[in-house]
């Protein structure tokens, strides 16, 4: 998929560097034997962030290949492949 906005692609990107970072953070906090509450917590966090750039990719693939106008299919076809994407989201 290309992304047609830049400033989109980017934001994407860094959210995504972001929740790399809370993985790696997430990591030593079990190496070093957090309190599980506090890596419970991180958990939930990263699977917020992972989520919202899930949303934002999904818009984007909605707004930029899914309803691309060069697409023979129709609106039952486009609504089939949106209903599975977003039931593997």
């Amino acid at each position: 998929m290309n992304l047609h906005d830049p400033q989109t692609k980017q934001a994407l990107i860094q959210r995504l560097r972001r929740v790399e970072g809370q993985l790696r953070g997430i990591q030593g906090m079990i190496e070093e034997e957090r309190d599980c509450q506090q890596i419970l917590q991180q958990l939930s966090a990263v699977r917020a962030a992972v989520q919202s750039a899930n949303a934002a990719f999904l818009e984007q693939y909605v707004s930029g290949c899914l309803l691309s106008e060069d697409s023979p299919r129709t609106r039952e076809e486009l609504a089939r492949e949106l209903a599975g994407l977003i039931g593997k989201a």
